[in-house]
């Protein structure tokens, strides 16, 4: 059977007190409505419609990598307005349809998968997802009969007996596309907001005696954020299940509670990760790393054996067994090799380094490519930029870098070369070579007397 999904994502969100539309918002470092159509996605339904109006150009900026299509919203006229948006999206389809909310991040996609799967085995025409807490304050009531849900009433208009009942609307369900489209059509606003209600839907189809069915998944799946203090409650929760995940999956966590791991992280087993880390984005980490405290990786890809203390590194990559740290930082397009030591306050920008080379301390090394079992002295700097251009410098194998070297590019160091401290190299090095670049030391005897500064 033909199934496609619709995300809501139009609205601002008033109470949320932002600039940025209410969906962008991250969660484990990923925007709340890329979690939606990711775990759709990862529930096996590829044709993903997302209804944006507020920001829509931003909307679709953050979520155009993920292939879907979008429907406009001009107006928030209300949930069941927002679907009517989308009816060219499923117009001649034939099959299900499940509407979901943007700012509704915990959904799983097991969730997803039966929700659809009970909808398609009991041969309804709509069902809800549903869930029973002990305080239902607030939220739409569920009041079924023997023949499935009866009907939905909103908490102010409760008689007694559906005061007691604690089973909640979710906001989230699944529809026989051709009876929605045509019960789209008779949907009104005729109430006090003047707005079209996707739940009117479920009247209409029960006055056709259409069945209509629920299932229950546990509260904690349904929650949206409509402010920032909602905001850090999801993120918690899901920062307890990535965590948790990973430590089911063989990675100790010294303080899990102190671990911030991105929702897409792959952490590989016996890898150890102390407080105060950040792992983000599409990061990898191999087996039996350590992570020392207080380091942020963001989208790189960390070998095995691999010991981090206290840097940064972005979109780069690390080979096996390499320590990096303290206090450095990888920036974007570095490739570090394996048995590499990249040490304290060393910087390394677009570069390559190879094989058990050493960059031990105060260091910086951008656009670059330096051969494997290279020596890199203290403050050695590559000097990449002439103030309209970036150079590149190429360092051999087994070289030599005394402290305090510049390296001047556009410049080449040639294989098992030795560099002399302090020197300042603008011309190519050849191999076997001892390079020496700088000015003759000249004494000049009893200059400080004759100068008056003797203390």
């Amino acid at each position: 059977m033909y199934k496609c999904a619709i995300i809501l994502a139009a609205g601002q969100g008033k109470r949320i007190k932002s600039n940025l539309p209410k969906v962008l918002h991250k969660v484990a470092g990923k925007e709340m409505v890329n979690h939606v159509i990711d775990t759709i996605r990862t529930a096996g339904i590829v044709d993903i419609n997302v209804i944006i109006g507020k920001g829509a150009e931003l909307v679709k900026e953050k979520t155009t990598s993920r292939e879907v299509s979008y429907s406009m919203q001009l107006e928030q006229l209300g949930t069941g307005h927002a679907v009517k948006c989308a009816k060219d999206f499923f117009k001649d389809k034939d099959g299900v349809v499940a509407v979901f909310t943007g700012d509704a991040p915990l959904i799983t996609s097991c969730t997803v998968e039966n929700l659809i799967e009970t909808h398609i085995k009991e041969n309804n025409y709509a069902t809800l997802l549903t869930s029973v807490i002990d305080d239902p304050s607030g939220y739409g009531r569920i009041v079924r009969s023997a023949e499935g849900v009866e009907k939905i009433v909103e908490h102010k208009d409760c008689n007694e007996a559906e005061l007691k009942v604690n089973e909640i609307n979710a906001g989230m369900y699944c529809f026989d596309i051709q009876s929605l489209s045509e019960a789209l059509e008779k949907l009104s606003n005729e109430n006090a907001q003047g707005e079209y209600y996707l739940t009117d839907i479920i009247e209409i189809f029960k006055n056709e005696n259409k069945k209509i069915g629920a299932m229950i998944t546990e509260f904690e799946q349904t929650i949206g954020v409509n402010s920032r203090v909602e905001l850090a409650k999801v993120e918690k929760i899901l920062r307890d299940r990535i965590n948790k995940f990973h430590m089911d999956n063989g990675v100790t966590l010294i303080d899990p509670n102190s671990t911030y791991i991105g929702a897409d992280v792959s952490i590989g087993q016996d890898t150890i990760i102390y407080p105060g880390n950040y792992i983000e984005g599409n990061a990898v980490i191999g087996e039996e790393c350590t992570l020392y405290p207080n380091s942020r990786i963001s989208n790189s890809t960390i070998g095995n054996g691999v010991e981090i203390q206290s840097s940064v590194i972005i979109d780069s990559t690390i080979g096996n067994e390499t320590t990096v740290g303290p206090f450095a930082y990888i920036r974007p397009e570095s490739k570090i090799g394996s048995k590499v030591r990249i040490g304290d306050f060393v910087e390394i920008k677009k570069s390559t380094i190879a094989d058990n080379t050493k960059v031990s301390h105060l260091t910086y090394i951008g656009d670059a490519e330096v051969g494997k079992n290279c020596n890199f002295g203290c403050g050695t700097v590559v000097v990449n930029y002439d103030g309209k251009n970036k150079h590149k410098t190429i360092i051999g194998d087994n070289s030599f870098i005394g402290c305090n070297t510049n390296l001047v590019s556009p410049v080449e160091v040639k294989n098992n070369t030795y560099i002399a401290a302090g020197s300042t190299i603008t011309k190519e090095v050849p191999e076997g070579s001892l390079a020496i670049a700088r000015a003759k030391q000249t004494n000049i005897e009893g200059w400080v007397d004759k100068k008056g500064l003797k203390k």
